[in-house]
């Protein structure tokens, strides 16, 4: 008895080896998928629920006792303290001396 494979068998047993870490790296791949298929979903999710952008915005300072500008809702310029607030809240801050942002210009509109 010979304990070598023949040339047949090894490639048989390739193969098989072939065939079952690729069934593997397509089950991971098919994962990767599905995971990317459930995120953008979530995605698309967050995007319809999301609440519509303020139309203004007051920042306050590093203290957080008093507005230091106001800033239109889509300006660049707004900082990471500031908050959504309505038209009115954006005019009595103008009216209080707060500072209209230099770049969106809400004492403009």
């Amino acid at each position: 008895m010979e304990d070598h494979l023949s040339r047949l068998d090894a490639l048989r047993f390739a193969r098989r080896v072939f065939a079952d870490h690729t069934a593997r790296q397509l089950a991971t791949i098919d994962q990767w998928i599905a995971d990317e298929e459930r995120r953008e979903t979530e995605r698309r999710q967050g995007d319809l629920t999301r609440p519509p952008a303020p139309d203004w915005l007051l920042e306050v300072g590093l203290n957080r006792d008093h507005a230091v500008y106001v800033h239109r809702g889509d300006c660049w310029n707004a900082g990471k303290r500031s908050r959504g607030v309505d038209e009115a809240g954006a005019r009595q801050a103008l009216a209080d001396g707060v500072v209209a942002c230099p770049h969106c210009r809400p004492d403009m509109v």
